[in-house]
């Protein structure tokens, strides 16, 4: 199991290494919180909650129970067939072997001008947050079908009402030539001109 699992990294950065790629990171260090929420989770950011780095992390609350709520944290646009992407965040959770529990995941999202669109589910990993503090997920996807463009989740896994889990420092790796967009990209558009703004969307 060990050497399938060294295996399976070594491709993975084999494919990495293949493309030239970019890397950007997103802490919620200020106010913005996610581009979108699916089902019945609640997304803030409070004094007082978990942090994994820097002063401030993501709160994903789910209420009422139902359904399996999703926090979009990050769209990657501008993507072609054979494109990989990799994320990573860390989630928190107190409650081992037990809900609630973080997962990443994502979904195709073709439409560069809706954050809500959804092209079919994309996947991600099996594993879920191990219920003893911060845990690290990470899944990698490979563009195919002629996608254009990747919406990952941060998922919550609930047992009851007000269940919780907190994500903080958030990665993307993408090609170059691909746009990576984060819950502050609207605040990123200020200063430029017009015809600027329209070609971000």
């Amino acid at each position: 199991m060990r050497s399938l699992f060294f295996f399976a990294s070594l491709l993975l950065a084999l494919s990495l290494a293949a493309q030239a790629s970019q890397t950007d990171t997103f802490g919620w260090e200020g106010p913005d919180t996610v581009l979108g929420v699916y089902g019945n989770g609640t997304a803030t950011i409070e004094d007082g909650s978990p942090v994994y780095n820097g002063t401030q992390s993501l709160k994903f609350e789910e209420s009422p129970l139902g359904g399996t709520p999703q926090a979009y944290l990050s769209w990657i646009q501008d993507l072609s067939d054979g494109d990989v992407v990799a994320a990573s965040f860390w989630v928190y959770d107190d409650t081992p072997s037990a809900n609630p529990s973080g997962r990443i995941w994502a979904h195709w999202n073709d439409d560069p001008s809706d954050p809500t669109a959804y092209n079919g589910s994309a996947g991600g990993n099996s594993e879920y947050s191990a219920g003893t503090g911060w845990s690290l997920l990470e899944w990698e996807w490979t563009v195919a079908d002629g996608h254009t463009g990747l919406m990952i989740e941060g998922r919550i896994y609930s047992s009851t009402e007000f269940d919780t889990v907190w994500f903080d420092d958030l990665t993307v790796v993408a090609p170059d030539g691909a746009t990576i967009i984060f819950p502050d990209y609207v605040v990123s558009l200020e200063g430029q001109s017009w015809s600027a703004i329209k070609s971000s969307f």
